[in-house]
């Protein structure tokens, strides 16, 4: 937990600053993690605390609090190492202390870190160090003579005694703090420059990278899939990366920043000091400098990747779902069969078998007896078939039934279902099942909830992300948990139906108390109170608090309980009752009474206009969910294959995947197009993710058509 009184202001600031809000917001949301709130409690509220600030917003403002919660450990363990070498002035504390960045931190350092043995301290364990000292103060006319008395010992000539004195100050100049952060500079507008191995050149492999084999491009403006792939191959050994820093002109900043400082040196000094300048950028800052660099880089990149999987992930997960409706699912296949399960309302199995409407078996008339049955047995409304393989000609088979009209056909997203069927999750659910139920089990209850079913899931599963195993993996853990909870916390957990999986996600809960409340509920009814969370063991005062108004009790006698209204506010809502000479039952949802209420006149306390405002916007549809409703969908009936597309075509697609650089379509094919970020009818280069959003139905024209790499370059028409 962060401790507020360890954040100090001037890391208040910064991430004010960075976040483009103000300090007095930092300091409060910082104030309410330390009281052990949570981003959706914070965000929805808490508005009068933050000013107003989205969870995303709050989000960060956690996130940075943490970064430099950690970087102040790390000041403390720096500081602790320095003084005990009996080196730390005030000076270079008050430097450390106010360090906001981890290089320039790393940086002051480097002259104190405990080395492993180099040349310089070779050289220095020889007594070199003296004549090292002599050249860079610059006062030596003969260095030849001034480094005859070091030649003892080890040292057998004055060459080699110069040579260690070099070393000495190459070390020293690759850790100087400033020589370092002037030479980042320069190499962060520079070009990265990336060539293909000799193992690139000879593994198939390879041919994916094709595009990097002789590549260049300034750093700060590489998109990040490209830097992102680069770096994979390089790891794959397949590119070599280098930064294109001139050596000759970073050699000339350096010494004439050295000249600066210690004022211009005898010729014969200045010879030997550049000749060290030139060693320590080609052996020790070169390398290192451009390792920096590239890792700031892919920094950047993780955080505009992990950006784009978040915000698929949110819409995958708010996806539109069908609601509480009897449901026939089917894992298409072509030689396995069709696994079919049907499932009640609840989304309980109710019985499960194999069709094989398709060849090689083809037993077509047998599986139209058979899902004509099913759906007349178990009264199905709806009907998920997965989109992977079969999954369109199993579509139109069912088309072909000739079921009631009222009976709907979804296409299903497959992604993660394999997943869940193997995992513990499953095992758990459907302990007598195989693994081909549980996962036409997952799909047609991804139709009913996507979120509830979906959480199951590992999200980097879920087939939305970009490179999402190159980048940080504790960044992206926190920023898809954030989602997660964003998402479950945004729609509203009905409290009696919820699996433990979906309610340890609601703020204030996790794991212990998700089933705490299971077996509470398992043992004592479900629960018609919100007040009755307090009797669930361990489910104290702060987690009642955090989580009463993310919970939803459908029937309840106080019809708030079924609200995002918070208990801490019923007695607002029986005040604007009483006001308006009704009771807060004939109150809620009445939309009409609602639109005569005066929100000023409720301001009180803690519970400002925000907030008042907040009520009575829930007041007048409470518990509304915030999905759209689910639509079907239907591809275009002439396109088979590959073969069957031209250019210039016009089809129906889904989108099932947003990227940095563009919009993966599904238009009824094994393969899925390519929009291309310029392609999506906006001026200039779009952003794929405020343009489209994941599932959506579009119209595309079929640009291009790469036969050879089953390449589809599409562009959108609406």
């Amino acid at each position: 937990m962060i401790k507020f009184e360890d954040m100090k202001e001037l890391y208040i600031q910064d991430i004010a600053s960075r976040l483009g809000v103000q300090p007095w917001q930092v300091n409060n949301c910082i104030e309410l993690f330390e009281d052990g709130c949570t981003i959706p409690f914070i965000s929805r509220y808490r508005k009068e605390r933050t000013g107003g600030l989205t969870d995303i917003e709050v989000g960060e403002i956690q996130h940075w609090a943490g970064v430099f919660q950690e970087m102040e450990k790390r000041k403390a363990s720096i500081l602790g190492t320095i003084e005990e070498q009996g080196k730390l002035t005030e000076a270079l504390r008050a430097r450390i202390e106010k360090c906001l960045v981890s290089s320039e931190l790393e940086d002051l350092y480097l002259p104190y870190r405990p080395k492993r043995k180099t040349r310089a301290t070779v050289a220095v364990a020889k007594g070199l160090e003296p004549l090292a000292d002599l050249l860079w103060a610059g006062k030596s006319r003969n260095p030849e003579a001034d480094a005859r008395p070091f030649v003892k010992g080890e040292v057998k000539d004055a060459e080699e005694a110069l040579q260690g004195a070099r070393d000495i100050l190459a070390e020293r100049l690759s850790e100087t703090a400033a020589v370092r952060e002037n030479l980042r500079g320069i190499y962060r507008t520079r070009r990265v420059v990336s060539k293909v191995t000799k193992a690139g050149e000879s593994s198939p492999d390879a041919a994916k990278y094709r595009s990097y084999f002789s590549f260049s491009q300034p750093i700060a403006k590489i998109p990040s899939h490209n830097l992102l792939a680069m770096l994979r191959a390089r790891e794959e050994g397949f590119l070599r990366i280098e930064i294109d820093a001139d050596g000759e002109k970073c050699g000339n900043k350096i010494y004439y920043d050295y000249c600066q400082q210690q004022g211009y040196p005898q010729r014969e000094s200045g010879a030997q000091v550049r000749e060290a300048v030139d060693d320590a950028w080609k052996r020790l800052l070169d390398p290192s400098i451009t390792t920096e660099v590239l890792r700031e880089a892919k920094e950047k990149a993780d955080v505009e990747s992990i950006q784009v999987f978040g915000e698929n992930l949110r819409q995958l997960l708010l996806a539109p779902p069908v609601g509480q409706k009897r449901v026939m699912a089917i894992d298409p296949g072509f030689r396995t069969g069709c696994k079919v399960v049907c499932l009640d309302a609840q989304g309980s199995l109710l019985c499960h078998d194999v069709i094989f409407p398709h060849p090689p078996v083809a037993r077509k008339i047998e599986a139209i007896t058979l899902v004509s049955d099913w759906v007349e047995k178990y009264a199905i409304e709806v009907i998920a078939v997965g989109n992977g393989t079969a999954g369109r000609e199993t579509e139109d088979f069912l088309r072909r039934v000739g079921l009631p009209e009222s009976v709907r056909i979804f296409s299903v997203s497959e992604d993660g279902a394999s997943v869940y069927s193997a995992s513990e999750v499953g095992r758990e659910e459907f302990p007598e099942q195989d693994v081909t139920v549980r996962g036409a089990v997952s799909i047609g209850r991804r139709l009913m909830d996507p979120l509830a079913e979906l959480v199951k899931i590992d999200p980097k599963s879920l087939g939305v992300g970009q490179y999402q195993h190159d980048v940080d993996q504790g960044l992206l853990r926190e920023k898809l948990d954030q989602t997660v909870e964003s998402c479950v916390n945004s729609v509203g957990i009905s409290l009696n139906t919820a699996s433990p999986y979906l309610l340890q996600y609601v703020s204030g809960i996790g794991p212990a108390l998700s089933k705490a409340i299971v077996d509470y509920r398992g043992s004592h009814g479900d629960f018609t109170a919100r007040e009755q969370l307090k009797e669930v063991p361990r489910l104290g005062a702060k987690a009642f608090q955090q989580c009463a108004g993310f919970l939803r009790i459908p029937g309840a006698a106080n019809p708030l309980d079924n609200s995002a209204v918070h208990p801490e506010a019923y007695h607002i809502v029986d005040k604007m009752a009483r006001r308006l000479g009704v009771s807060s039952r004939e109150l809620v949802g009445n939309a009409s009474l609602c639109a005569q209420i005066r929100a000023q006149d409720f301001v009180e306390g803690e519970f400002g206009l925000p907030t008042i405002h907040d009520i009575i916007q829930e007041l007048q549809k409470p518990g509304r969910d915030p999905r759209e409703a689910a639509q079907e969908f239907s591809f275009a009936e002439d396109i088979r294959d590959l073969e069957d597309l031209k250019t210039g075509m016009e089809l129906p697609g889904i989108v099932t995947n947003l990227t940095a650089f563009g919009a993966f379509v599904d238009i009824g094919l094994h393969e899925n197009g390519l929009i291309h970020a310029s392609q999506m009818g906006v001026k200039g280069m779009a952003v794929p993710s405020k343009v489209l959003r994941l599932h959506q139905h579009v119209r595309v024209q079929v640009l291009s058509v790469d036969l050879e790499r089953k390449r589809i370059g599409l562009r959108l028409i609406k």
